[in-house]
């Protein structure tokens, strides 16, 4: 028996769902409003280099709304989790966290490189659980020899707790 589709239904993905859509709210608010007065005071590459994070960020962000709204209609029984699987295969990530930084990163303005760390934990989080909603496992770190902290440290990952 699958543990992790349980977990995903749990109260856990609802607040995952919240943070989720609450952080898509206020990144589209910043883009939309402080953040375009943020970015006309840039330089030249730097200015190009907020364009083009803040649509890496954009449309990661909504690659994910899509993993969230598929997984919540499973948990209200709108959709099959077999069907939410198929709808979900079509939603390719891009622009992951191992993407980040590079020449200039450093003098974007401090909101955007909030909001794209938020992006990125709330990214890792998904991807957990999408792991633990196929049924499988986290990978496990071969330098954690204690079982129980291993277990441990994987509940508190499938709940987004440090």
């Amino acid at each position: 028996m699958s543990i992790g589709p349980r977990i995903v239904a749990s109260g856990g993905f609802d607040m995952l769902y919240r943070e989720g859509m609450t952080l898509i709210e206020e990144v589209a608010s910043y883009l939309d409003g402080d953040g375009r007065a943020d970015s006309r005071l840039l330089p030249r590459e730097a200015s190009f280099l907020y364009a083009t994070e803040s649509m890496r960020l954009t449309t990661r962000l909504m690659q994910l709304a899509s993993w969230l709204l598929l997984q919540r209609a499973v948990n209200e029984g709108e959709i099959t989790p077999e069907n939410a699987r198929s709808e979900k295969e079509k939603v390719k990530f891009s622009a992951t966290p191992s993407e980040r930084g590079g020449p200039g990163y450093e003098h974007l303005p401090d909101m955007l490189r909030g909001y794209i760390d938020k992006g990125d934990r709330l990214f890792d989080r998904v991807m957990q659980f999408d792991t633990l909603e196929r049924g499988k496992l986290p990978e496990r770190d071969a330098g954690v020899a204690n079982g129980i902290a291993d277990q441990l440290s994987r509940l508190k990952a499938a709940f987004g707790r440090p």
